[in-house]
């Protein structure tokens, strides 16, 4: 892997406020992840590829890939960053509504990256739990958004969003088929291991 490569994309990322994961979450993921060496793993949200190229380090040594984009642009963009860093033989885009793909999707995977539109995580995590493999993990970014979620916070333009993103909180805390934990790092990430 070029690691050159994925640090110039992280500062165009940064530079162009195109929403990439943190630092400090990655680090947590990583912990997961190294231990795990998943073989399958999916991802909701490519953006600029910057995530998964990062998640190909932790795979083990024949893993995959997959990632959901919807938008044109970012799978090109994606694209011609999965080539440039070296990882295109191990990350497979699907360029389409997430909605719509999910469904579609019967591989099995031992870890799932919810990183996309919030007011949909609810519908993102019965998918990944139809998808996800024994023992498999749930990752899902941006759980606190930027702390409305833990707040009494109720403005219009995000309320949705903040109903939807407490409705997973809710789900991943009762599931008798998950133990999660909801950590305080970058903007809240949710991690729910299957029992």
């Amino acid at each position: 892997m070029n690691q050159e490569e994925l640090e110039k994309i992280k500062q165009k990322a940064l530079e162009e406020h195109i929403p990439i994961i943190m630092d400090d979450t990655l680090a947590i993921m990583e912990k997961y992840l190294i231990k795990m060496k998943p073989e399958r793993m999916l991802e909701i949200g490519t953006a600029v590829g910057y995530s998964a190229m990062c998640f190909t380090n932790f795979l083990c040594e024949n893993g995959k890939i997959d990632t959901i984009e919807r938008e044109e642009e970012r799978v090109k963009e994606a694209r011609e960053n999965i080539k440039k860093v070296g990882v295109e033989n191990r990350i497979n885009i699907y360029e389409g509504d997430a909605v719509e793909i999910l469904p579609t999707l019967n591989e099995k995977y031992d870890a799932v990256f919810i990183d996309a539109a919030k007011g949909k995580y609810p519908f993102f995590l019965k998918e990944a739990l139809r998808l996800i493999a024994p023992n498999g993990i749930i990752f899902a970014d941006n759980i606190l958004y930027k702390g409305y979620v833990l707040s009494d916070y109720n403005k219009h333009k995000q309320r949705t969003a903040v109903r939807n993103l407490r409705e997973y909180i809710k789900e991943v805390s009762e599931s008798p088929y998950l133990e999660t934990e909801i950590l305080e790092v970058g903007d809240g990430l949710a991690v729910s291991r299957v029992k």
